[in-house]
């Protein structure tokens, strides 16, 4: 008998979770074709911060789903992240910057009460300096968040609304009802 090749009701209802999502205003979120070779279903999301009409900070959400489970997963949905950010470059250069990165993205799940497991992800920091026929701007700092988790609750409104925090966080944005000095 050939596998069912239906779409699981769980995965419908967990698609369903993240289109609901409203974002901060300063956060424009997109659907965007999902990998096709990680899990049988997957479906994936993009957010662009945007502070004073330029583009500040981008990221990816992409839930993937394997009914029948996944050991590394520790269950049957994961949810996978990319943020990228451009700093500032005494930012970047901070030994301490990785770590703090890092508890964006946990405080953020907590803050939301969003439950997962088997949590695991990179914080990396970039410094570009261009020579020669790409001389040009000054150095370039940038901050990638890479990190994918588990979620064990139902509801994954609370995982998305997290990631949007730590869109939001990564891009310098100021939580929400506090307004920034200039």
């Amino acid at each position: 008998m050939a596998p069912s090749t239906a779409t699981p009701l769980t995965f419908t209802r967990a698609v369903e979770d993240l289109r609901a999502v409203t974002a901060r205003p300063e956060i424009e979120l997109e659907e965007m074709p999902a990998p096709q070779r990680l899990a049988p279903f997957a479906h994936a999301m993009s957010g662009t911060v945007l502070r004073d009409g330029d583009e500040v900070a981008t990221g990816r959400l992409i839930l993937l789903h394997d009914p029948a489970g996944h050991e590394a997963w520790d269950g049957t949905m994961r949810l996978v992240t990319y943020v990228t950010a451009e700093l500032e470059a005494e930012l970047a250069a901070d030994p301490l910057l990785p770590g703090v990165g890092w508890s964006w993205l946990t405080d953020a799940l907590e803050s939301h009460g969003a439950a997962y497991t088997a949590i695991g992800g990179t914080v990396t920091q970039t410094l570009s300096t261009r020579f020669g026929d790409l001389a040009g701007p000054p150095t370039a700092a940038d901050l990638e968040i890479r990190a994918s988790w588990t979620p064990t609750d139902v509801d994954l409104q609370a995982h998305v609304h997290a990631w949007c925090t730590l869109l939001a966080s990564t891009a310098g944005l100021p939580p929400p009802g506090v307004t920034a000095l200039r």
